[in-house]
């Protein structure tokens, strides 16, 4: 279980709070401590976050319209309850939550309490259908209840990254896909005309595999060199069959609804530069190659 602190009031300037939880079917529980009395109406408001570079928020009318707008339902003492069913699934990104009070009144948005995410942490078992919907509930950096989607027709789940000198060997299974003649792992440096590395996958039945990525192989892309140069960035990929659509790999079954800080790997020194993996913001995995001084 993840926490927030006092988690059943109200916060700062009786803004109210939220318990969440995940359960097994992948319904959204939300549970806001509100003072108010049993015949009013408040709505639980999940509304997609504009896309960066978009600064500016939607009235609230556009913001009903765009997001996912739940009763609210009184559940004694001054709580309140909505459930955000599975399906229709919500699109893929991150979701501000607000309550919604009386038409005219401004939406407030929700301060974090306890997160129950024990439904999260089983890991990807073999039941889960296609396109793969996943849903986090987090906190962002302001203090905030939010929630972060994935909603993906193909996924390569990430598993055990282990390291080995100059390499490393990433371990993964599919959803949405099967193995298939001329299946391979594809990594692909970002920037106009980057380059694409491809490396065999070692099958372990028809949806579970593994790869091995020499680092050796990114550094003599002949990119950009010296010290002082920008890091590249290589996108993992898996193309499951000759001529299939690649999909990414990510790692997006579990309650980590950020990575990108949580998870930090290794980096292996190759002679003037470093390399490692990570997970980006979307928890995609990338590796991140970078130029030193050492020569």
């Amino acid at each position: 279980m993840s926490g927030g602190d006092n988690g059943g009031t109200t916060g700062p300037a009786g803004r109210p709070r939220a318990d969440t939880a995940v359960d097994g079917e992948g319904r959204l529980v939300v549970r806001v401590t509100l003072p108010l009395p049993d015949s009013a109406r408040p709505r639980l408001l999940l509304q997609p976050r504009p896309p960066k570079g978009e600064s500016k928020e939607p009235s609230q009318r556009r913001a009903e319209e765009t997001g996912r707008v739940v009763e609210l339902e009184p559940a004694g003492q001054g709580r309140w309850r909505a459930v955000v069913e599975a399906a229709p699934a919500l699109e893929e990104g991150r979701w501000d939550v607000y309550v919604l009070g009386a038409p005219g009144e401004e939406r407030v948005p929700l301060l974090p309490g306890p997160r129950d995410l024990r439904a999260l942490v089983s890991g990807p078992g073999d039941d889960r259908g296609t396109p793969l919907a996943v849903r986090i509930p987090y906190v962002t950096k302001d203090g905030r209840l939010a929630v972060r989607a994935w909603l993906r027709a193909t996924h390569a789940e990430a598993g055990r990254i282990d390291f080995s000198g100059s390499s490393m060997t990433v371990t993964a299974r599919l959803f949405g896909a099967r193995l298939g003649e001329g299946a391979a792992a594809t990594l692909h440096r970002r920037g106009r005309g980057g380059a694409v590395r491809e490396t065999a996958l070692r099958p372990e039945g028809d949806r579970d595999f593994a790869f091995t990525v020499d680092y050796r192989d990114l550094s003599a892309a002949g990119g950009r060199a010296g010290a002082g140069a920008a890091p590249e960035v290589w996108d993992v990929y898996v193309r499951p069959a000759a001529g299939a659509p690649r999909i990414r790999v990510a790692r997006l079954l579990d309650d980590v609804a950020d990575r990108k800080t949580v998870f930090v790997y290794p980096a292996a020194a190759l002679g003037g530069v470093t390399a490692r993996p990570y997970y980006t913001v979307d928890n995609d995995l990338a590796v991140e190659v970078v130029p030193t001084t050492g020569g």
